[in-house]
């Protein structure tokens, strides 16, 4: 005889009622499920989809490439040069388990003299052991200004019986920027703050201020642009040229919306093509803006370039030089075969 409560699995009616409850679960599992992947699809639309709106594209930051040309305005002044001062500030950092690499300070706490005898017996004491405890200090960004002062030397004499006089100056290094407070570290910062830690103008000015530190963006994104054209452009060149040297290279494109076009719509699209050399040896790794999605593009790019092109299918990159040999890429196989394959249905 079966207990009170129990369910007797040989029983056809209660396994009836068992296969009705397991059918029940599995549909509320099944609509769960639609309801997950409806979300996720809402969410890469809203990550990835089409938007003219600077706010809907970026969220809360500026764009990434082109908030330099966004807030450049050659018009706004150069910070002066009595407001710049500096403050310090110590901050402890979390513990890490490997500190060797950074230099230590050691600050060593001990009794005075009077108090290394023994309370008990009044005899010496001496040191038994050492107890360490570690810890971070970070010291913050410091800002100072520095003052270039060079001499100059006129000749006397000729001043009082000569026509021409005669004037020397000391050698001085030309400012990167003319006419500007900013030095090549300023603009290093300023350049590594935004592109390698992704902190938008605005943040660091606002960084700056809380240090008064009178930098604006407007100032930040004119060294960079100057920067970029007359400096770094040639660098930039130099690494093409080792780019090209490469026997196999990748190259992708993407989707960039630039706000502010003359000759095109704030909403169509841009593109930014990523040429990067192969795994395996040095990176080179560049970035090629341009208005279209053209051939033309990165057949100017790759002009002198011999060897294995590896891309995805985008017939852009055939035909780009008899020299250049494109390879396919195996994440991109599976995706061309149901697109070719959803087409021969269709026809």
């Amino acid at each position: 005889m079966e207990r009170e409560g129990k369910i007797n699995e040989n029983n056809p009616e209660n396994l009836q009622e068992k296969c009705q409850n397991l059918e029940e679960e599995n549909r509320e599992l099944k609509a769960k499920i639609k309801w997950y992947e409806e979300q996720f699809r809402l969410a890469k639309e809203k990550q990835f989809g089409k938007s003219s709106e600077k706010t809907e594209v970026y969220g809360d930051q500026p764009g990434f490439f082109d908030e330099a040309e966004n807030e450049a305005d050659c018009k706004v002044a150069e910070p002066s040069m009595e407001e710049i001062t500096y403050s310090r500030k110590k901050r402890v950092g979390k513990r890490e388990e490997d500190l060797s690499s950074l230099p230590v300070e050691i600050i060593e706490y001990d009794l005075a003299d009077e108090e290394k005898t023994c309370n008990q017996c009044g005899q010496a004491m001496h040191t038994m052991s050492k107890e360490t405890r570690r810890e971070l200090k970070i010291i913050p960004a410091q800002v100072n200004v520095v003052e270039h002062v060079r001499y100059i030397y006129s000749c006397r004499n000729c001043e009082k019986t000569a026509i021409d006089v005669p004037i020397k100056k000391a050698k001085m290094p030309n400012p990167v920027i003319p006419n500007s407070v900013a030095s090549p570290s300023t603009i290093a910062y300023i350049m590594t703050q935004k592109y390698k830690m992704a902190a938008p103008l605005y943040r660091l000015e606002q960084d700056f201020k809380a240090q008064s530190i009178p930098i604006n963006r407007q100032n930040m994104a004119n060294w960079i642009i100057n920067s970029a054209e007359n400096w770094l452009s040639h660098i930039y060149d130099v690494f093409r040229q080792e780019l090209l040297k490469r026997d196999v290279l990748h190259s992708d494109e993407t989707p960039v919306q630039v706000i502010r076009q003359t000759s095109k719509k704030s909403s169509s699209n841009s593109y930014m093509w990523l040429y990067r050399s192969s795994q395996g040896e040095k990176p080179v790794v560049l970035y090629d803006y341009q208005p279209t999605r053209s051939s033309s593009n990165p057949k100017r790019f790759l002009a002198g370039f011999k060897g294995y092109l590896h891309t995805d299918g985008y017939s852009g990159y055939h035909n780009l030089s008899p020299d250049i040999k494109i390879v396919g890429c195996w994440a991109h196989y599976p995706r061309c075969m149901i697109i070719r394959g959803n087409s021969a249905q269709a026809a």
